[in-house]
């Protein structure tokens, strides 16, 4: 399964929940398969996803928040990982697609196959879910319901040619329409 596809069958399952993408082909791939007002496109600042979708998801507790973050952008900022265990927000969940690469500045590897990032995150109070086909991220997204947060699915996926045109909206458009939504 490559990124597209996955971000395609999240973003259509989780309706009008707010979705905070990663910068680069993460935000790519939602503002191309599934765009709505309440999606926030991270533009050019890697690895603070995490960190904007933990401040909506306090401000915010009756909404379930998704977080769309890359491996790359995850071991960018891994201080979140433990600022949100420690919160402990019942409405986040923490999607971290995995092909261990920074695939959109030139394909380099990440570290991410030498560590288990679903085990940190378990050990900073995560409820876990690994996931590697299109079968069972259907089922794993239809039982976190049963859930609460926050928590960390990470989906192994495959690096791709193909490419998602870039986000066509402003840094401040996109503020505004996700505050609108909100």
């Amino acid at each position: 399964m490559i990124r597209k596809e996955a971000v395609k069958i999240i973003a259509e399952s989780v309706g009008n929940n707010p979705i905070i993408s990663a910068n680069g082909f993460m935000s790519r791939d939602l503002f191309e398969t599934y765009d709505k007002e309440s999606n926030f496109y991270m533009i050019g600042s890697m690895g603070l996803a995490s960190s904007i979708g933990l401040g909506i998801a306090l401000k915010n507790p009756k909404k379930q928040v998704f977080v769309f973050d890359g491996d790359g952008n995850i071991l960018m900022n891994f201080g979140s990982l433990v600022t949100i265990g420690s919160l402990k927000p019942k409405n986040l969940v923490h999607i971290v697609f995995d092909n261990s690469s920074h695939e959109s500045t030139g394909g380099q590897p990440t570290h991410s196959s030498e560590i288990n990032l679903a085990k940190i995150a378990k050990n900073v109070n995560y409820k876990i879910f690994v996931v590697q086909t299109k079968t069972k991220l259907m089922s794993v997204l239809k039982n976190i319901k049963k859930f609460k947060g926050p928590i960390f699915i990470l989906i192994k996926i495959s690096t791709s040619k193909e490419r998602s045109k870039r986000v066509s909206w402003k840094p401040k458009t996109i503020r505004d329409r996700v505050i609108k939504a909100l």
